[in-house]
């Protein structure tokens, strides 16, 4: 850092930083060098996670306003893409943890007790902040009946408490991204216009129709190329079409969200379109970074502590592996079985809604 103090008076780097405070914060000097090693890793992921929030915060306060400028997105692709760097740099920080080996961790192990790393209160609020469903977590762990425990023994409990079921009671960013995608213009077509639900309708059956005609193109070269068993290639086929017409008509009714971002995805060459589906990938990459995150967590814990029953008392790894199979943003990886080339797609109407006014 420089050394323009401009606006802070004569602090110097400790005071700005705290850093007499914080390097207070890791225990005394009775702690070996393997356990101080193991309170720093995980003292940095709560320096980090308390980033997260906040970036996250931003993403979903940006996203859940009743009309999001375009202005706006840019900003919450940058949050986006800082959280999903994030996530790569503490997947890498799992390496350091692996410098910990067995016999090194199991001389200290006995003194964490019961904590765990699933009463980290601010990795389960940054879980409830991206919309992590509790029906769709390890039925094991209830992160909400666990803190109510706790708020029974201390104030500071029942402060935790507090902050976790407001995190609930607000909208999630799952939820924000999937108010966003519904007011998507469709066909030149907005929320609110008289004849929207037609306009949509007619895309989805457009599109449908043109993933039907690429399948029975799929099949003849099948056919002619003597592939064995057809009967259940064609089933295969039948199967992914039913699949695409409940994903985007589940019980027989658009979904405008769904729909929405199967434009986006469809026409995102269009120059509306460019920052809407940055911000797609953007929730991806994201989400991607934190599963390849908890994966890498599964494995350094496999190869420290085996299959151990948890300091919690959870089951473990066994427990890890299963998170890595939690999906927040579910229809922005489904889509993409959905999508065809340029080619099959329904004709544009109205392209210079999208920002082709200039051409022909």
């Amino acid at each position: 850092m420089g050394g323009d103090d401009s606006g802070g008076g004569n602090r110097t780097y400790a005071d700005y930083l705290n850093l007499h405070e914080l390097l207070s914060l890791q225990g005394d000097e009775s702690l070996t060098n393997d356990e101080l090693h193991f309170v720093i890793v995980h003292q940095s992921f709560e320096l980090w996670f308390k980033l997260i929030i906040s970036e996250l915060r931003a993403v979903r306060d940006i996203l859940d306003q009743s009309l999001v400028p375009e202005a706006d997105i840019p900003k919450a692709v940058h949050h986006m893409e800082r959280v999903t760097e994030i996530f790569r740099l503490m997947a890498n920080q799992w390496k350091v943890m692996e410098t910990l080996t067995p016999q090194d961790f199991l001389a200290f192990r006995d003194g964490l007790g019961t904590a765990s790393g699933f009463e980290s209160f601010q990795m389960r609020e940054l879980e409830i902040i991206l919309g992590l469903d509790d029906a769709d977590r390890v039925s094991e762990m209830d992160p909400l009946a666990h803190f109510r425990k706790l708020a029974q023994g201390s104030e500071r409990d029942k402060g935790i408490l507090a902050q976790l079921e407001g995190a609930a009671e607000a909208t999630s960013l799952a939820a924000a991204v999937n108010r966003w995608l519904l007011r998507t213009p469709i066909q030149g077509s907005m929320v609110g216009d008289a004849d929207d639900e037609q306009v949509v309708q007619e895309f989805i059956e457009e599109y449908l129709a043109g993933q039907d005609s690429l399948s029975e193109a799929a099949m003849a070269r099948l056919r002619e190329q003597g592939v064995q068993d057809m009967s259940t290639v064609e089933e295969r086929f039948t199967i992914a079409a039913e699949g695409a017409r409940d994903y985007l008509m589940p019980d027989g009714v658009v979904n405008r969200a769904r729909a929405g971002l199967l434009f986006i995805e469809s026409y995102r060459e269009l120059p509306l379109l460019a920052w809407p589906r940055t911000l797609i990938d953007a929730v991806v990459a994201l989400e991607e970074a934190m599963l390849l995150w908890r994966t890498s967590h599964a494995r350094m814990v496999e190869r420290i502590i085996g299959r151990r029953i948890g300091t919690g008392g959870s089951s473990g790894v066994d427990y890890l592996d299963m998170t890595t199979r939690y999906r927040i943003f579910v229809d922005l990886w489904a889509v993409r079985t959905l999508l065809m080339k340029k080619e099959a797609l329904p004709n544009l109407r109205q392209p210079n809604f999208y920002g082709f006014a200039g051409e022909s």
